[in-house]
């Protein structure tokens, strides 16, 4: 069975934040690491086939996505381990790197009864169109099933929102407007949980395109987020448009939770904020716990973090072509265009390296 792997690797303590040139040595590093890989060579034990990775880097580490075909979740966390551990220990300059996470990171209830149902008269539907619509919908709040409780899932699913709610370092209670601070609180642990699933469903987007070697535009495959980008450039988003947008949206995330963001850096960012946003009240409303308050400290959040919304005009067909006009230019929207949405407003700002396109000299 195929396993996406979750692995958080931080900085040893007392190093001071890498900055943008560290952050492009350590991405060549690790990525040729994993092309270098000779699975193989592993313990019996710790013998799987390595499908696929992606690699972002961050100021205070890095997070990888680890695809693996193993014979149970824990076998493929275990092998995952003994892979990565063994890429750090190969480079002199990545050695002391800690790793804090490896896991296979199931975030939803629907998935987990998947997995219970997966040979009752429960299971999920076979085909991955009728699956991904039953997942996407909101629990259903009557006839769960035996044994089910409503109110005491939702507890459940908030206090571990609002336990989360201290990861999100670099917005106060203030960011989410003048809310109880309950409500800020949950807003905040939403977003939290809400970029776990969001990061993961996008690796499965990527997966999916690079599979079929396909846009978005013409696969037949169902797709979690990708067809709620602007519908004018479907045709260009390809696997390396995806996984350019999903480093984006890692180091993006990354920033909001070790508390270095200060500003969006790109159009990508902008959108993928927009992609976030809409997870988080997914999130909530599939736990019943989308209160108008809480929905609007989201609100706030956002115009908190928005400085402008230039970017909801790539979904006006109005306005189609005049991020790539003379207009735009005029408009002061020329960042628009799809070639520059990963290129800084600012050089000085944080945009992961792989996403501008640094490594290749673009």
């Amino acid at each position: 069975m195929t396993y996406i792997v979750t692995v958080d690797v931080g900085l040893p303590g007392g190093v001071p934040e890498l900055g943008p040139l560290q952050r492009v040595g350590a991405v060549a590093l690790l990525e040729d690491g994993f092309g270098a890989v000779d699975t193989a060579r592993a313990p019996a034990d710790l013998r799987v086939d390595l499908v696929d990775s992606v690699v972002a880097v961050h100021p205070r580490g890095a997070l990888l996505k680890v695809v693996v075909d193993a014979p149970a979740l824990e076998a493929a966390e275990r092998a995952v381990r003994f892979l990565v551990e063994g890429l750090l220990e190969r480079s002199e300059l990545l050695a002391d790197w800690p790793i804090e996470r490896c896991e296979v990171v199931l975030h939803s209830k629907a998935a987990l009864e998947s997995l219970e149902a997966a040979e009752g008269p429960d299971a999920p539907p076979a085909d991955p169109a009728a699956r991904k619509a039953r997942h996407s919908e909101p629990l259903q709040r009557t006839g769960a099933g035996i044994g089910y409780d409503e109110d005491a899932e939702a507890q459940g699913a908030r206090r571990r929102m609002l336990g989360l709610a201290g990861e999100l370092r670099a917005f106060p209670p203030e960011a989410f407007g003048g809310r109880t601070e309950e409500d800020a609180r949950l807003a905040a642990g939403a977003l939290v949980w809400a970029t776990g699933v969001l990061v993961d469903q996008l690796f499965e987007d990527v997966q999916t395109l690079a599979e079929e070697d396909t846009t978005v535009a013409e696969c037949d495959s169902p797709l979690w987020h990708l067809e709620a980008l602007p519908a004018r450039y479907a045709l260009q988003y390809d696997s390396l448009f995806a996984r350019r947008f999903l480093v984006t949206v890692i180091a993006l995330t990354a920033r909001f939770t070790d508390g270095t963001f200060a500003r969006l850096s790109c159009v990508a960012e902008e959108l993928a904020l927009k992609l976030l946003l809409a997870e988080v009240h997914v999130t909530l409303e599939t736990f019943g716990l989308l209160t108008d308050d809480v929905s609007a400290a989201l609100a706030t959040f956002a115009d908190t973090v928005y400085e402008d919304m230039h970017h909801e005009w790539l979904y006006d067909d109005s306005t189609d072509g005049i991020d790539e006009s003379p207009a735009g230019d005029a408009l002061e929207v020329s960042p628009m265009r799809f070639a520059e949405w990963f290129t800084p407003f600012d050089k000085n700002l944080h945009v992961h390296p792989y996403a501008t396109g640094d490594r290749d000299g673009d």
